[in-house]
Parts: structure tokens; sequence; C-alpha cells
């Protein structure tokens, strides 16, 4: 793909037509500015945005964000909506770890507060909250134990003095996906996730307590209780082997029927099912499962995080306490109305490493943002500053209430760790001030800011596309790694 095949709508929206390829059923849409664009074209990323609309009852177009790169089938910062109940339903249009979110918690902390006690804090963070490749927890669960947090997601840490009322309500969905079928999830899923709940994992997951460091918008800044100068901390993480596992199973599944439907695709990642038949449905309430369990790893990772806080500034600081301000998700497919073409339509928005967005008003959101709008976490990538932004009706206008999660990789796990060397990047980023407890040099190395997308360049775009609005900039002093 080149620059003539497409064409530009505004200063941060091109068009790939409906036209380039006979087998499109709508036409590619991405945002971008020139300078991501050139690394959009820089890998197959595109020509798997045009793959995308090309699945049955997609509607509108298929999208993707400026943070785009390769992923599986789908490109990762893409959005597609398909029709229900006759559209269909894509694992590769959610991803390998269903519900990778964010969670990002709030504190009455400043820098000064915290200076003293960011060394023994990190350790303490480190020690709490296990992280790296099949690390387990503290939290080890039998079947029947399983199934509900299948079923409850974090709703189950609430009866454990887990989680607050509050927590719940400030989570995406109520931290509760209905529709949750354990029946529908492998035996081999569950014995992978049972003593992974309350763990980080690894790849680009990590726990950070970050400064904040510029506010945008007074009045939401304001709500969500973030001053500059104030210490907040973040939470990456999705399901873990669980999620992996299910959308392993049910990839397997859908390549063995996908041709009974009589559907015919451009690349065998895109495989898929009707939403509507006994795969899509049976996929539907195994990711929701999946999503569930996510949801419930975050809150209780939020657990830890309070306890390391409490451990480490109890009699030094007055106030230690940590509120919940958000939690979104990343990687997933829900069912939900849009208009298009001037009508209200049920659809499947999948949302692969993109995040929900809705602007002022939506009823799903808590009251406490209802007017402001969702709040939008986007992590940088390690080192870099992370933002705070809040959906707008542009994000409901114009991309199914939907906009960016993160920077965006431009460099391969592998290539990274070829060209940068995990303590030197290591003395680097301490040198700034930045507390890194990491399980690897090579793990750290993977995850360099210069494996990354400018994530500053991507909030100008979404935030000029006004497919969501900036509110804060956050920039880390203490990176957790797996």
């Amino acid at each position: 793909m080149n620059s003539n095949d497409f064409k530009r709508i505004n200063p941060y929206l091109y068009e790939i037509p409906a036209s380039y390829r006979a087998d499109m059923r709508a036409p590619a849409r991405f945002y971008a500015d020139a300078e991501l664009l050139r690394a959009a074209l820089g890998d197959k990323s595109l020509d798997q945005l045009v793959n995308s609309a090309t699945l049955p009852g997609i509607v509108a177009y298929a999208l993707a964000m400026p943070d785009i790169h390769q992923g599986y089938g789908f490109p990762i910062g893409g959005v597609v909506a398909t029709r229900v109940p006759d559209g269909v339903i894509s694992p590769g249009g959610v991803g390998y770890d269903i519900n990778c979110g964010v969670r990002l918690l709030g504190t009455r902390l400043n820098r000064e507060d915290v200076a003293p006690y960011l060394d023994q804090l990190a350790t303490q963070l480190q020690r709490n909250c296990p992280h790296g490749v099949g690390r387990s927890g503290e939290f080890v669960l039998n079947q029947k134990q399983m199934e509900t947090v299948v079923r409850q997601g974090a709703r189950w840490a609430l009866t454990g003095g887990y989680a607050t009322e509050e927590d719940l309500e400030r989570t995406e969905e109520n931290g509760v996906i209905a529709g949750a079928d354990p029946a529908k999830i492998s035996a081999r899923a569950f014995e992978r996730a049972r003593d992974q709940l309350g763990t980080l994992g690894s790849g680009n997951h990590f726990i950070e307590v970050d400064v904040v460091d510029e506010i945008f918008d007074e009045t939401a800044a304001a709500r969500m209780g973030l001053v500059r100068g104030g210490v907040v901390a973040q939470i990456h993480c999705g399901s873990r082997g669980f999620g992996h596992q299910v959308c392993t199973d049910y990839v397997a599944r859908f390549q063995r029927v996908v041709h009974q439907y009589g559907i015919v695709l451009p690349d065998r990642e895109l495989v898929c099912a009707p939403l509507s038949s006994p795969e899509g449905q049976d996929y539907l309430a195994a990711m929701k499962g999946a999503a569930n369990y996510a949801f419930a790893n975050r809150q209780l990772l939020t657990h830890l995080i309070r306890r390391s806080f409490a451990e480490t500034l109890a009699g030094a600081v007055d106030d230690h306490s940590v509120y919940q301000i958000y939690d979104i998700a990343h990687n997933m497919a829900k069912i939900e109305e849009h208009e298009v073409d001037g009508q209200r339509v049920r659809v499947c928005v999948h949302r692969k490493g993109a995040t929900r967005a809705f602007g002022p008003g939506s009823p799903v959101l808590p009251e406490v943002y209802r007017d402001i709008g969702q709040p939008v976490l986007v992590p940088g990538s390690m080192g870099t500053a992370s933002w705070v932004l809040v959906g707008t009706e542009g994000s409901m206008s114009q991309s199914f209430g939907s906009t960016c999660h993160g920077a965006g990789r431009m460099m391969s796990r592998s290539r990274a760790k070829k060209e940068v060397q995990g303590g030197e990047l290591r003395r680097k980023l301490e040198d700034r001030g930045i507390r890194i407890r990491a399980g690897s040099l090579a793990g750290l190395a993977e995850e360099a800011p210069q494996a990354y997308k400018d994530v500053d360049r991507v909030i100008e775009v979404v935030h000029g596309a006004g497919i969501a609005r900036k509110v804060a900039r956050l920039v880390p002093v203490i990176v957790v790694k797996g």
C-alpha cells in the first residue's frame, strides 16, 4: 500500500475507499498525522485494516487509531462494528489478552510526600504484586471459585474485602459483563489461570506510580481528583493465561467451521463466525468470562497496591489511602447501540487495542463522570508520559465511541532486544529519577521507549480529531515490569 491508495478526509483522518479491493464491504479509515502515517506504512497494519473491512455484516467503515500496528488478523488499534444479529464475531478482533485494560488509582499525596519513600515503595510493589511469565500469586482458586469469578468479575472481590462499591462503580460495566458462561470455557483455560489472579504478567504490562505533570481540563481533572504534582498509580494488564487459552480454543474451533457458513476471508487469522451461530454465541459467552476474570485480576492488584502504599507510608504521611478513578478495557467485543446513517443500530463493536470513549450523557457511565464523559486512560511506553482523556460527542459520531489505547509499537520485541541494552536503558531511566523494578534486562529492552511511537503525538491526533479530549498528562516515578 502507498499514499496513492487513500485520501485525506481532514488533517487527522484518512480513508481507503471500498473500491480499493473487490472484496471490501466498507471503506477503511485511520487516524494519523504525517509522521504516524509513515509509521503505519512501515508494516502490514493498513493491509490488515483493509482485510477487516471484508468481514460480513460490517457497518459504516473499518477504523484504526493512530497507535495502529500489526497484530493477529486485525491491526492493533482496530475498531470494527458488525450488525447484530446477522454480522460476525472474530476472536482476532478482540485479541489473545481478552480485556487487557488500564486502571487508574488516585491518592491525596503529592510528589514531595512520596519522594523520600520511592525506593521502598517500588520494592514493596514488586514484592506484593507478582509479575512475569506464568507467575502465580497468593490467590489460588478451586474450580467452583473460578466459575464464580467468571460470572461475577470484580464483584467477586467485594465479598472477600478486596474491593469497595466505589471501585465497582468506577469500572467499565461495573466490573462484570452479564452473560458469561463457565461451561463454554475449556478445562485447560481454568487450569492455566487458577493461580494467576492478582498477578501482572509480562510483556508491556506494568504497574506504575506517576505524578500529574500537566492539567488541560480543570473541571474534568478536579472531578477525578487530579491536581498538578499529585501522585497516582496505574495498572496495565489483562486476563493472563485464561484469556489467551479462550482465544486459542475458539480460533481453532472457528477454523473448523468457518466454511460451513460460506465465509471466505483474505487472511485465515480473521477467522470468524456469525454472531447468531452456536459458535459465535459460545465464544461471546466465553469471552465475557475471560473479561470478568481480567476485571477481578485488576481489582486484586488494586488491593495489593493499597497494601503496598500502607506498608510503606503508614506513620509517615497522614493520608496514604488509594481510591479508584476508573478502569477500562481495550481488547473486547461489546454489543452496543450506535447511530449509523442516521439510524440507531445494534452492533458488535470489536475494539482491539482500542478503548471505549463514550461521551457526556451516556447512561452507562458512573454518575460522577456522566456530564464530563468517560475517563479514557492511555499509557505510554516505559519511561514516557501517560495520558488521561475523556470521551466526546465526536467519538460517538465518528468512531463508535472509541479512541486509542496507547502509543503503539514501532519495533518488534525481537528487534528491540537486539538493538537495546537492558542494563543501559535501566541506568538512563534511573538517572531521570524513575525507579525500575523488572524481572529481566531482556524484558526491559523489549519495552524500551524507542520501540514505541511518541505517545504525545498520538494524543494530539485523537484530541485534534475530536475522538477524545485531553485532561491530564502523567509522568512515571516508579515502574514495575514483568
